[in-house]
């Protein structure tokens, strides 16, 4: 009878320190909530513009592949990425895309809402999954009347027009390798780390050219203990080695940004 009860009194106290630890897992106060200001165009808001917005801000998950808008439709929200990447593809009529720029946590996803053009030519991917905010594009469009605000998005227009710019004359007069090192330069600088989660395939669509000449290019990047890779994740080993070996439309794109887009309140 005594083994009996304090086998009944260990399970009874060993159920209550689970309920306890669940009971603290599900608690709201150690739920840890994303931040807007996590994406720099968000940080850089004067204060009162910044609370006018929080309110209107919706945390949305932006998983690998989503098509954010598509060619020629009518854009509903502007994309505000934190942890994600997107890609602004140009798709062809027989399926062939490129990417005319990416966007990440430094900017905003439907650039033509606020400009006026209410839809555009591009079609707007999820490139590196994450998190972001949206905001309607009512809204926007209403903010943009207002100076603040109006300065910052089009100084950020601005960078993303270098940023187009530049890619078309990469791809035009660069190699394949210093392509694919600009264009792994540029998503690292969006995200955390070291490492991203990309298929060659998907590499390849992004720079308009075969999946076999990513391969090489990847092969000969290795090679040169530069990055490794397996299984669809690119770590990169050696980053200055990356950027002495990148073309000069890395920098200028990167100098743009820092430019016309720098860690301050905008006025």
């Amino acid at each position: 009878m005594a083994l009996t009860g304090y086998i009944t009194s260990l399970v009874r106290n060993l159920c209550q320190t689970s309920s306890a630890k669940l009971d603290l897992i599900k608690s709201p106060v150690m739920a840890i909530s994303p931040d807007p200001k996590k994406n720099q165009l968000l940080a850089a808001l004067p204060d009162a513009e910044w609370q006018r917005w929080l309110p209107q801000l919706e945390l949305v998950d932006m998983p690998l592949g989503q098509v954010l808008y598509e060619s020629g439709s009518t854009l509903s929200h502007v994309y505000f990425p934190t942890t994600a990447i997107v890609s602004l593809l140009y798709v062809m009529e027989n399926g062939a895309s490129a990417e005319i720029a990416g966007v990440g946590n430094e900017g905003v996803v439907g650039v033509s809402l606020f400009m006026g053009g209410e839809s555009t030519t591009s079609r707007a991917v999820v490139q590196s999954a994450g998190q972001g905010f949206r905001l309607k594009a009512q809204t926007i469009k209403d903010e943009f009347h207002r100076a603040p605000v109006l300065h910052l998005l089009l100084r950020y227009t601005q960078a993303l027009i270098t940023q187009m710019a530049q890619t078309a004359v990469c791809n035009r007069h660069h190699s394949l390798d210093q392509q694919l090192c600009r264009w792994l330069l540029l998503s690292l600088g969006r995200l955390q780390g070291n490492e991203l989660v990309m298929t060659q395939e998907l590499i390849a669509n992004m720079l308009g050219v075969r999946r076999e000449g990513v391969t090489e290019s990847a092969v000969n990047l290795q090679k040169a203990g530069l990055i490794s890779y397996s299984r669809g994740r690119i770590k990169v080993l050696d980053r200055p080695g990356l950027e002495k070996r990148t073309c000069e439309c890395y920098a200028v794109v990167k100098k743009e940004y820092e430019r016309l887009l720098p860690h301050r309140l905008a006025t």
